[in-house]
């Protein structure tokens, strides 16, 4: 490569990143997943379009996998334990035995009324039953759902990845396949190790970034970032689940209050922007719609069984015996959203050199396009109709903390969000800690210093300044006047 093919290649990556972001905006007004539009730029700037000659399923899946890893580093980092840890009983059920039921259920629907082999028909079942946590936090993330319902679909999300790519690639292996036993023991030990190892580098890592003052706030999201892939790669170094490693170190390191946590979640953000840009353009480079007319009815077909038969099957099996109410349950079987996990899986039977890989691979792409147009614009609607959310308060209250190393103090960035009853109490009605006080209020645009009566009102964002001693008690009364009130220290505690 010369610098002027670099050139050209920096020019192109450029205005592809600036084509996604404004498809961003775009698919935010209209519904439309943005996934889809991505898919579309590869698909265009593909044999069939511009006509780039692409065809390297290896390298797809390679940067697939990267993608993936820090897809689940900015989900994890942004999900709050205490709004998973009453689901995960129900989410580690969903994610396995819930998959299980999924991919056998969808198996059965591709042999009978597809025709495929039963070999075949389990490895396009294992692909497509897992949920894509990019489509899940991106979605979930503007629709107003209970948080026990929107943990549950995160944390489910997050977990099963790790033994859908487990059976995809028992599956796709040539020579016998394993007793069933010897399978589910498999999944089993490699699911242990990995939940360990990201555990373990999780807390590790929250201890030494806590302690170590690093000379640059730049240096804090690189870090926490390099621990989340040194996880995923000790995980997988291991012969455990690399994806469950990442993501349980994610969530540990997220919920570790660590210095700079807005600028972390921040720099993963974008790096999960990025990842998600470039592994659904990629993907679209790798189809070719020419070759993909036959795989159109099967594609239909199965997607409905799945959609229609298999999710909700897994569902009311595994989400019945912890009363989960059946509105919920239906929710849930909606929200199972694909994306670009079952198109990246895909192509394992591809780099595999499976016989049937390529039409496997045109079912899934298909599949997801269809069903995510289906159901990713319409979740709100059935959430409404399920009568779900109504008469929630809206978002948790939004607070983030920077740490001020040299005045031993804190900054705690306030946001009220719809609902929050912080609105119409004053400021000294707050009744924060000695050592904590509201120091500025942005609202409707402008910013001014408020005193002890200004009003509060939805929609306000508040700089609250604290000394170390107090910022978690400041922000423990921020939240429960946010839930009960300004009477909250009486009714409900402090």
């Amino acid at each position: 490569m010369t610098v002027d093919h670099l050139n050209q290649f920096l020019l192109e990556v450029s205005v592809i990143l600036l084509v996604a972001v404004v498809a961003v905006r775009v698919s935010t007004r209209s519904g439309l997943p943005s996934l889809l539009i991505y898919l579309g730029i590869g698909v265009a700037l593909g044999q069939n379009g511009v006509g780039i000659s692409f065809n390297n399923a290896e390298l797809t899946q390679v940067l697939g996998y990267a993608a993936l890893v820090v897809i689940l580093a900015e989900g994890g980092l942004k999900t709050r334990w205490q709004e998973v840890k009453p689901v995960m009983p129900a989410a580690t059920v969903l994610a396995t035995v819930g998959v299980a039921i999924s991919v056998f259920v969808t198996a059965a629907g591709a042999h009978w009324l597809v025709g495929l082999d039963w070999r075949t028909s389990l490895l396009l079942g294992a692909i497509v039953s897992s949920t894509d946590a990019a489509a899940v936090f991106s979605v979930l993330r503007m629709v107003p759902l209970p948080k026990r319902l929107t943990g549950l679909l995160e944390a489910e999300s997050g977990f099963n990845d790790a033994p859908v790519v487990i059976l995809v690639v028992a599956f796709a292996t040539a020579g016998e396949l394993d007793p069933w036993y010897v399978l589910v023991g498999t999944i089993l030990v490699e699911l242990i190790v990995g939940a360990a190892v990201g555990y373990t580098v999780g807390r590790l890592g929250a201890y030494g970034v806590r302690r170590v003052a690093l000379p640059s706030s730049g240096l804090y999201p690189i870090a926490v970032l390099a621990l989340i892939v040194l996880a995923y790669a000790g995980g997988a170094l291991l012969h455990s689940s690399g994806f469950l490693a990442a993501y349980i170190a994610s969530v540990v390191l997220g919920n570790a209050k660590l210095p700079h946590g807005p600028a972390v979640r921040g720099f993963a953000d974008g790096l999960a922007w990025i990842g998600q840009i470039g592994m659904f353009v990629v993907l679209g480079l790798l189809c070719t719609p020419a070759t993909m007319r036959s795989a159109v009815v099967p594609a239909l077909v199965v997607g409905a069984v799945l959609v229609f038969v298999a999710r909700p099957a897994s569902v009311l099996l595994t989400m019945t015996p912890f009363r989960i109410p059946w509105r919920e349950q239906a929710l849930l079987s909606w929200a199972g959203l694909r994306g670009a996990v079952p198109i990246v899986l895909a192509t394992i039977p591809l780099v595999a050199g499976v016989a049937a890989a390529q039409q496997v691979f045109n079912v899934v792409f298909i599949l997801v396009v269809v069903f995510t147009l289906l159901q990713g614009p319409t979740l709100p609607l059935v959430a409404r109709r399920l009568r779900i959310g109504e008469g929630d308060l809206g978002q948790d209250l939004d607070i983030e903390s920077a740490p001020l190393e040299k005045l031993h103090g804190h900054l705690l960035s306030v946001a009220l969000a719809r609902g929050s009853r912080i609105s119409g109490v004053e400021v000294s009605e707050l009744r924060l800690p000695k050592g904590a006080a509201v120091t500025l209020v942005v609202r409707d645009g402008s910013s001014f210093v408020p005193d002890k009566a200004t009003v509060l009102r939805e929609g306000d964002e508040l700089l609250v300044v604290t000394t170390d001693e107090v910022g978690e008690a400041a922000e423990r009364r921020l939240r429960a006047v946010d839930k009960g009130g300004k009477l909250a220290g009486w009714l409900y505690g402090r």
